[in-house]
């Protein structure tokens, strides 16, 4: 049997990483914190194996992505399908969607600053743009793993992500009134 102590402290060493890639997939910091305790539940079956795997944190990380989904699609609306690919502007007209954006707008603003402002603009994207988005960038996943996962076509996930990045660009575009603060 182990001892509390031993899975406590395995427990702290993950706990930010299991609830950082829930709270990403979820948008919601109550949910995440649910799905964190239930990976950590999980991983308190099999802490005979995890403790000296050199995997564990993959392990952890999987099942805090896995679990993330499973709740997104058991409690949230069907996400609708989108039937086109290409964005189309307010006058109709497709435009190829640019997210990048220039190296000055972040600059004045250190890297945990930069990661919470994307992480609250992620949570303003509707569960279809934000789960694949992070799936794709965050845990470099590919498009055939994410429809795979998520149980929609591939398309779908393209289109997701598409827009997902289009409407996370608008987002942190918006707030940049915000971002000018951070450099005063």
């Amino acid at each position: 049997m182990t001892s509390p102590t031993d899975f406590t402290t395995f427990m702290r060493n993950y706990q930010d990483m299991v609830y950082s890639t829930a709270v990403r997939l979820i948008g919601n910091e109550t949910q995440a914190e649910d799905i964190a305790q239930d990976v950590f539940l999980k991983a308190h079956e099999h802490f005979d194996n995890l403790r000296t795997s050199p995997t564990a944190g993959g392990w952890l990380k999987t099942v805090a992505t896995n679990l993330s989904i499973n709740h997104i699609q058991r409690y949230k609306k069907r996400w609708t399908f989108f039937s086109d690919i290409v964005h189309k502007n307010d006058e109709g007209v497709e435009k190829e969607v640019e997210f990048a954006a220039p190296d000055t707008f972040f600059s004045g603003v250190d890297s945990a600053e930069r990661r919470e402002w994307v992480e609250r603009a992620l949570e303003k994207l509707p569960d279809h743009q934000r789960v694949p988005l992070v799936l794709y960038h965050f845990e470099e996943l590919p498009y055939e793993d994410i429809a795979r996962k998520t149980g929609v076509s591939l398309s779908k996930v393209k289109t997701d992500i598409l827009r997902g990045r289009e409407a996370l660009a608008k987002i942190l575009v918006r707030s940049g009134s915000a971002h000018e603060q951070f450099e005063s």
